[in-house]
Parts: structure tokens; C-alpha cells; sequence
């Protein structure tokens, strides 16, 4: 184990597997895996700042850039990766921001890494988006809407290295409170969680530039504030975890398993129920697509089901 001075969030790993990078509030940390393993105290090798909330962070298939997603500011750090590693992660290996909506957090590439989703919780003030929702975790009626829409933000990632203030491509209205994506095998659907909206949203990413308001493809229902999505079985089921974190963040909750092939058919698309911890925050996929990892934040636990064995509960628990 290393201590770190900032609480880490999202993790990533270089594709090399020489570097682990946290998104640690105000800054990424970098860690040498080969010290990490080995327990070495000066294993944390570096840090680089630049924003504000740090949750996210992934890295393109060449280990050449980073992409630092800030949920306390409206924007996604780049950061010159390969420059960083080779003169000590200075400062000045900071590319510039990228900016997006309010409390951004997924960051996931398209297969071909031309392209990064990311997902917003709120539109941000200058876009001018209509006020669509109701005050997450506030005692306010559902009939009193205080909010516009979340956002899924679809950036251009070679601009982004030498323009990242005008890379973004796209930005598309995503239901109340989007956080988390995941994207298909083939890459031609995105699933985001709109927590506030209790559904799981999915896109036409062929659509999401060229036919914007026409890209969302459906809106299921899942249960009460999603927030994790997975999917699984080659492409064929979208696994959401229903958080519940504003009424009951310490009850045990669940996962819901909807069908991939039916999201046309809204609660059509749900095969069933999995029982997970309480708030179920982070699922991944192992690289053999055998094991769904799954955190439950509120009881400190980790959870690794069977894919091909997932036991799916066909109603609902009473």
C-alpha cells in the first residue's frame, strides 16, 4: 500500500502497464507500478494540476495524451502524456481545458480513439438549455423543475491536443443529471445513466454529430438514481446500478439487466433485478468480457459476478 496526499477517484492504467494515474481532487498522480508492487514509499513519481474536482481520467491507445475530467468545474484537463513521462511531470506538460457542462465525469473513447464521450450533469448556463428538471436530492415536488438537462459532449480528440478550448464536436441533451457512459463493442451505441431521470439513455453515435436531435434512440427505466452502466455478453445486455444515494445511500440496493436489443421497447428492454451493496457506484468489465467488477460505495465493498452466470432475478424484490 502507498499513501497518497489527495483522496484518489477514477484510476487509470497505461497501456504499457508502467503508470497508474489517479484523478485526486486537484491534481493527477502518477504512480510507478513496478515501485507500487514492490511497496516502495517513492512510488507516487509525480503530479500534475489544473483543475478542479478531478474524478476521471483516461489515457489514448498510444499512452500519448491524458484526459483529466474536473466535476467541480465545467471542463477536461489535456494533458501532453508522453511529454510529462520524459521531462518529470511538470507543469508545463498541461495542454489546456476543454469546456463542456457542469460536473463532467465519463471519458470514453470511440474505437478508434478519434473521438471522446464525455457526459455533463447540467447543461452549462450559456448554452441556454430550458430548465427540464427537478433539484436533485432536494425535498422539492417532482412537479418543480429548477434545472436544465445533463449533456453527452462529444470531443475531437486531435483538436484537442492543439485546441482543446474549440474541440468539442457535439453536445446532446441526455435526460436529468447525466453521469456514466459505456459504449457497445462495435462503438455504434452509447448508454449513459441519467441519475436524476431514473433511466438508462441510449445514442446513435453516428447520429450524435451529423443528426443531433435525432441520435437518442431510447430511454429505459430503471430503478431509483442510476449510476454505474456496463455492457456485457457482446454487446447484447446494458447493466445499470441504481444507486438510491439520496433517500437510502447505506440500504442495499441493485443492479438492472436490460436487454440491448429491446431499448426501443423502454421497460420492454428489462430482463430482471441483480442484488448488489448499497450504492453500487463503479462496474468494469475484466479484458477476457468473463467478470463484472462492481464497488458498492455505501458499504465498502466489491463485488465480482460471472457474466456468462449473472443471477438475474426476474421481478423485482418486495
Amino acid at each position: 500500500m502507498v499513501d497518497l496526499k489527495s483522496a484518489p477517484t477514477g484510476i487509470v492504467l497505461t497501456h504499457d502497464g508502467k503508470l497508474l494515474i489517479a484523478a485526486a481532487r486537484q491534481e493527477a498522480l502518477f504512480i510507478d507500478t513496478g515501485k507500487l508492487i514492490k511497496g516502495d514509499a517513492d512510488a507516487v513519481v509525480g503530479s500534475i494540476g489544473g483543475g478542479r474536482g478531478a474524478i476521471y481520467a483516461n489515457v489514448t491507445p498510444d499512452d500519448k495524451t491524458l484526459f483529466v475530467s474536473q466535476e467541480g468545474e465545467a471542463s477536461i484537463t489535456v494533458i501532453d502524456l508522453e511529454r510529462a513521462r520524459r521531462e518529470g511531470f511538470k507543469d508545463d506538460a498541461l495542454i489546456g481545458q476543454i469546456p463542456v457542462g457542469l460536473a463532467p465525469i465519463a471519458l470514453t473513447f470511440s474505437p478508434d480513439a478519434k473521438v471522446l464521450y464525455t457526459t455533463s450533469e447540467l447543461a452549462a448556463p450559456d448554452w441556454k438549455w430550458p430548465i427540464a428538471c427537478k433539484r436533485e436530492g432536494s425535498p422539492v415536488p417532482d412537479t418543480a423543475l429548477a434545472d436544465p438537462e445533463g449533456a453527452v459532449v462529444v470531443i475531437d480528440v486531435a483538436r484537442a491536443l492543439s485546441d482543446p478550448a474549440h474541440a468539442v464536436l457535439a453536445r446532446v441533451p441526455t435526460g436529468c443529471s447525466a453521469v456514466r457512459l459505456a459504449m457497445s463493442p462495435s462503438g455504434d451505441r452509447i448508454y449513459v445513466t441519467a441519475r436524476n431521470s431514473n433511466a438508462v439513455v441510449s445514442f446513435d453515435t453516428s447520429k450524435l454529430i451529423s443528426d443531433a436531435a435525432h441520435a437518442q434512440v431510447a430511454k429505459v427505466p430503471t430503478g431509483d438514481a442510476p449510476v454505474p452502466v456496463a455492457v456485457v455478453d457482446q454487446g447484447r445486455k446494458v447493466i445499470a446500478g441504481n444507486s438510491n444515494r439520496f433517500a437510502a445511500a447505506n440500504a442495499p440496493q441493485s443492479l438492472v439487466v436490460l436487454g440491448a436489443a429491446n431499448f426501443d421497447k423502454g421497460a420492454g428492454a428489462v430482463l430482471g433485478i441483480i442484488a448488489a451493496g448499497a450504492f453500487p457506484r463503479e462496474m468494469r468489465v475484466s479484458a477476457d468480457e468473463r467478470t463484472l467488477f462492481l464497488t458498492n460505495f455505501g458499504s465498502n465493498s466489491l463485488q465480482m459476478l460471472d457474466i456468462s452466470r449473472l443471477p438475474i432475478e426476474s421481478k423485482p424484490r418486495q
